[in-house]
């Protein structure tokens, strides 16, 4: 068996372009330590495969890892593929964001793509996602590629395949085109030529930068101020000319995060969502005094809000995807929006009820922006992991740019009533009822903690979380009459509901969680809350109990 490892090893050492990963394997291959052996033999388990966001993973040699090698094959096998579907002379563009190996990525997939026969043009330089997924349907491309592993730890990269529509890649595509990545054969095969696709200029930027005020409504106030932080990713550039086009106060930047910076120097995880994350975006707002602070993730596809709060430590709080879910879409409703509101079905069920008494459309899809980008007639999508689509006709995808753009347009309106977003929260609870979720999340080393954990609840599934019955317990591996299959489980209790699923990102087992809490008027709002947290945290308690994690 160790026999067969070092030869496996050794032909992929064979076949490696770039020197970095042929020193470390090589290093890996002669060591014969035990420590080095394990290395290899997890390098070597199998192959990266397209996930909810394409592939993702560890940079470093090997086809479990993300490398120049793996890249390669899969834009080959791409390139196949759309061969294959008739659109062999058709336009392939390229993104890129600023981690490691990512320049490197962009390049090897042009040079793919033209040795193929297909025409490919690459972004100008390190640029948020949502340029990139707008591009495709700006130039009418057959598919598009961003390299980024948008908020995942810095060793990790990522490649994310759009077709042309403008969306990203949904089964059966994904399959089909997993197939023919596995059909590459030795990579001297793959033509790579050195020149012959097109490097964009900043045309496509301003066409995207042109169009994003018009999510605003012309004649709304822009006074709100704004603190901002990149967290050391690509957005510093594209927010602040956008924010400038649209006529806001220029955002005050937290400084430390506003360049580009692979290493993520001042964060553990570059998620706004992770603890800590933010603790510099809130000492720049205690000394500038915003209205609101604003981050993007390190790709800038994602948004997140936090909002002046007496009550929190340090007086500001983050408001959850959920809360900034049913702002904007009672912001787009209150603005006269017409059409379909969309959400992942681990997003709270508050949309729906804004949907509802606005006479409005509305569906939940499976997990990831892939399926709330293919909705028909779809006018705003939102998840709860801070992803929000404000304009589908320009990007079929979650958008950080005009997600903050349309946040500060609220921001302001309120401004000038002398309210502010927690004050229109709280009518949305006394309108709807108070929708309060949650999310147990466990981060794994070993992945069979997260079968044995999905086994263990289909095998006994809890009849009951924090005194509530459950009602109806689904598998949705199973699928419904709504949804196609995926690896989840869903519980309705009464008034409340949850989630259990794997992260398709991250070695994660997610749990998303929603009570729901009848609210007559404001005078409720404390006693309502304070309801939600007791249930929230005694059905958190119930459910790790029952996982056993």
């Amino acid at each position: 068996m160790q026999q067969d490892l070092i030869a496996q090893a050794r032909a992929w050492l064979a076949e490696d372009p770039d020197p970095e990963t042929r020193d470390e394997l090589a290093r890996l291959i002669e060591s014969g330590s035990a420590e080095s052996a394990d290395e290899l033999a997890a390098r070597f388990a199998g192959t990266l495969q397209f996930g909810t966001a394409g592939l993702r993973g560890e940079l470093g040699a090997g086809p479990m890892r993300m490398n120049r090698s793996v890249v390669i094959r899969a834009a080959a096998g791409l390139a196949a593929y759309l061969k294959a579907q008739g659109q062999g002379g058709g336009l392939v563009v390229v993104g890129y964001d600023a981690r490691y190996k990512s320049a490197d990525f962009a390049r090897d997939t042009a040079a793919v793509m033209t040795g193929a026969g297909l025409r490919a043009a690459v972004l100008p330089r390190p640029l948020p996602t949502p340029v990139l997924a707008y591009a495709i349907r700006h130039l009418g491309a057959v598919a598009g590629v961003e390299v980024t592993a948008s908020h995942n730890p810095p060793r990790d990269n990522g490649y994310k395949v759009y077709l042309g529509d403008g969306s990203q890649i949904v089964p059966p595509a994904d399959g089909e085109i997993a197939a023919e990545i596995a059909a590459v054969g030795p990579l001297d095969r793959v033509a790579r030529p050195e020149d012959g696709w097109e490097i964009l200029g900043d045309e496509v930027l301003d066409a995207y930068l042109a169009r994003t005020d018009s999510v605003l409504d012309p004649d709304s106030p822009r006074t709100a101020r704004v603190v901002y932080t990149a967290m050391h990713g690509v957005g510093t550039s594209v927010l602040t000319a956008a924010f400038d086009r649209a006529g806001f106060p220029a955002p005050v930047l937290v400084a430390e995060q506003a360049e580009p910076d692979p290493a993520f120097p001042t964060v553990a995880f570059p998620n706004p969502e992770e603890p800590g994350a933010m603790d510099l975006a809130f000492a720049t707002a205690r000394r500038a005094d915003p209205d609101i602070v604003i981050a993007n993730d390190p790709d800038a596809d994602r948004c997140a809000v936090a909002v002046p709060d007496p009550g929190a430590d340090g007086g500001w709080r983050m408001l959850r995807g959920d809360e900034v879910g049913a702002l904007l879409a009672a912001h787009l409703v209150d603005r006269g929006a017409t059409g379909v509101l969309a959400e992942s079905i681990v997003s709270s069920s508050l949309l729906g009820r804004i949907a509802e008494k606005a006479g409005l459309g509305h569906e939940e899809t499976l997990t990831g922006f892939k399926w709330i980008a293919r909705v028909d007639g779809l006018r705003y999508g939102y998840e709860e992991a801070l992803g929000y689509c404000v304009d589908p006709d320009g990007v079929r995808d979650k958008d950080g740019i005009t997600a903050a753009l349309l946040v500060a347009e609220l921001a302001s309106v309120l401004k000038e009533q002398g309210r502010t977003l927690l004050d229109r929260l709280d009518d949305l609870a006394v309108d709807h009822g108070l929708h309060a979720t949650d999310q147990l999340s466990v981060r794994v080393e070993d992945l069979s903690v997260i079968a044995d954990a999905m086994a263990r609840l289909r095998e006994q599934p809890p009849t009951a979380l924090a005194g509530l019955a459950v009602t109806s317990a689904e598998d949705l591996s199973r699928g419904t009459e709504q949804l196609p299959p995926t690896d989840g489980l869903r519980y309705r209790l009464r008034g409340a509901r949850v989630i259990v699923r794997p992260s398709g990102t991250e070695p994660k087992l997610k749990c998303y969680l929603e009570v729901v809490v009848p609210v007559g008027s404001a005078d409720e709002l404390p006693a309502a809350r304070a309801k939600a947290a007791e249930l929230l945290a005694g059905i958190k308690r119930d459910l790790a109990a029952a996982a056993g994690i």
